[in-house]
């Protein structure tokens, strides 16, 4: 089987009367912590392991040949065949307390070397005892150490979620302020974009034909250069086809001239060396004459020596010499005539010799006017050339400008698609403009007929108010009356259950007026107002006050009286005879609910609220019909 052990090397200094150095090794394992081998090395155990397994290493340095031994064997664990092997080899079946045998072995193909071997012992129970402390002893200090990291990085974390928690709030803060500004943004540049759309689909539209123009006029351009260019090139290509044509013909008959030529100067220099070869042996009959004449000659010069010693014997032998001078005769006139014909052969070779002289000199024109025919040949060839590369890059001319105009086609249809989309999309910008223009009209119809209501109910509250203040003023006495104003304007009343000291609008009032405790008799004395609702279903506003007014010290003795003011009043804005200053706009009034706050704010949905009236001094004994003619 296969295990991952941990070796611990430590050296153990021992102070006994000679201070002596151990090493001590100890194989344990992690998962299993009972497994526990120790080992001791003194130096006298160290000499007789050296001598036995022949190590060339001294006590000092074996702990670091060892250890060098073991990273080997870990780097070489993870492969297939590794060459370092640590084996750890018992006697027993099993590993039960029994010595084992620790081996550094290294493999190679031809057997297996054994570098090192430790006997190792199992540990007693006390060592596994001390062994097991220290172990647990480490496990606390760690565990103390990770608890204090553990401590801090709480703290840190606690910090840090403070910190992020109130950068989170700034920046929700942020955020709703972004959203905010993002909104108006938002909609200044949907103006902007719609503008710069329709700038923009004139700008293209414009391009467009401009572009179109000018495609078309360089097509028609480019078509009528084509034309043209292929019409100089099939010309030039005909030119070139004649001529061609015609030096194809010439070079036919120069080669026919050439070989009619070279088949004559075969037969010249075969007549040549026949004329060589007779001359030859011309020369040789002419040199055996000459033996033969010279030989002649000195048989005629022994034959006069002869006839000067035989004049005796001439006229025996007459008949001799005549035919000796017969034959003289017929010689002589053989040379004579050998001499016609040699002459007449170097004639003859003379003659062959000029007209091979000749024949030379037209082989020479013959080859000059080929070497100019082949040199014309290569300048046609070189010509022919030119043009063909001439051609082919007006075709790849040709080419590039078809695929640029193929690009321009395709930016084109791309632009057109890229048209078409911006177009549906200012479509669609145009029905959502649509939309909310109707939305708004139809918001500011609401508006319109809100502040119509609104206005209506000001006037019909105030004038309702005002006639009743004047009935209850008129009908009060001077013991049971409620402090009013010149006019017979109550005072406000506040609400002091819900803390809120802002003065009351007069619709609460009109409320008060509409309350059914008002529609008793007129001897009824200190009524106290209780909370209505006054709805109009009507119309689309719906307006609702739940207030709860104090208690107001009245006396009223005359029955309540609705008074209207005179539709004149109302549509020239006449304020019923009341002063400028009573017909203040107040800020503190409350907002009216079911309107939002901009509405609210506008010059048209304020109320118009009553000031505070102040109770005039009166002397006693005084009627209030005195502080209200008429």
């Amino acid at each position: 089987r296969r295990l991952n052990v941990r070796v611990n090397i430590e050296l153990l200094s021992i102070s006994t009367p000679v201070r002596k150095k151990d090493l001590a090794v100890r194989l344990t394992d992690d998962t299993d912590p009972f497994f526990l081998y120790n080992l001791v090395i003194s130096d006298e155990d160290f000499q007789s392991l050296k001598s036995q397994q022949g190590l060339l290493v001294d006590f000092s340095a074996f702990p670091q040949k060892f250890i060098d031994l073991l990273q080997q064997c870990i780097q070489e664990q993870n492969k297939d065949t590794p060459r370092f092997l640590l084996q750890l080899v018992s006697s027993a079946p099993a590993l039960d307390h029994t010595p084992v045998c620790l081996n550094v072995v290294e493999t190679n193909p031809f057997k297996h070397l054994t570098h090192l071997s430790l006997k190792f012992l199992p540990g007693t129970d006390a060592e596994i005892k001390k062994f097991l402390a220290n172990c647990l002893k480490c496990l606390k200090e760690d565990k103390l150490i990770l608890e204090e990291k553990l401590r801090k990085t709480e703290e840190d974390l606690t910090r840090q979620l403070s910190c992020t928690q109130q950068s989170l709030s700034e920046k929700s803060r942020e955020l709703d302020k972004l959203k905010n500004d993002w909104t108006s943004y938002t909609t200044a540049l949907s103006n902007k974009h719609s503008q710069e759309l329709t700038n923009e689909k004139e700008r293209a539209l414009q391009a467009q034909t401009q572009y179109q123009q000018q495609h078309e006029q360089q097509k028609k351009e480019m078509e009528n250069l084509h034309q043209k260019s292929i019409q100089q090139l099939q010309n030039k290509l005909s030119e070139l086809e004649v001529i061609n044509k015609d030096l194809t013909e010439r070079r036919y008959k120069g080669d026919s001239t050439v070989r009619e030529l070279k088949a004559k100067l075969s037969g010249v220099d075969d007549e040549c060396q026949r004329a060589k070869q007779e001359v030859l042996s011309l020369r040789r009959e002419n040199t055996t004459l000459d033996a033969e004449c010279h030989e002649k000659e000195k048989l005629i010069n022994q034959l006069q020596t002869r006839v000067a010693v035989l004049e005796q014997e001439i006229k025996d032998k007459d008949q001799l010499v005549t035919r000796t001078k017969e034959v003289l005769d017929a010689t002589q006139e053989q040379k004579v005539i050998l001499e016609e014909t040699t002459e007449e052969k170097q004639r003859h070779i003379e003659k062959l010799e000029t007209t091979i002289k000749s024949l030379s000199a037209e082989l020479l024109k013959a080859n000059e006017i080929i070497k100019k025919l082949q040199g014309d040949l290569k300048t046609l060839m070189s010509k022919l050339k030119l043009k063909n590369t001439v051609t082919i890059q007006q075709e790849k001319l040709l080419g590039e400008k078809e695929e640029r105009l193929q690009k321009e086609q395709r930016e084109l249809q791309e632009m057109g698609q890229s048209l078409r989309v911006k177009e549906q999309e200012v479509c669609k910008l145009q029905e959502q403009l649509e939309n909310t223009i109707q939305k708004l009209e139809e918001s500011k119809q609401l508006l319109k007929t809100n502040e119509n209501v609104i206005s209506w109910l000001n006037r019909q509250l105030s004038e309702v108010q005002m006639a009743k203040r004047l009935d209850t003023s008129a009908s009060t006495h001077g013991g049971g009356r409620a402090a009013a104003s010149p006019h017979g304007m109550p005072d406000r009343p506040s609400f002091p259950s819900s803390g809120i000291n802002h003065p009351i609008s007069p619709l609460s009032a009109f409320q008060n007026f509409l309350d059914p405790t008002h529609s008793k008799n007129a001897n009824s004395q200190c009524p106290v107002p209780k909370a209505g609702t006054l709805t109009f279903f009507s119309l689309p506003l719906q307006v609702q006050f739940n207030t709860q007014l104090s208690k107001l010290n009245r006396c009223s003795d005359a029955p309540t009286v609705t008074a209207t003011s005179h539709p004149a009043n109302k549509e020239n804005g006449d304020h019923l005879g009341l002063e400028s200053k009573y017909l203040k706009r107040k800020d503190d009034s409350i907002p009216l609910r079911g309107l939002s706050q901009n509405t609210l704010n506008s010059e048209y949905l304020r109320p118009y609220v009553l000031p505070r009236a102040q109770p005039l001094p009166r002397a006693a004994g005084t009627p209030a019909s005195a502080y209200f003619p008429g």
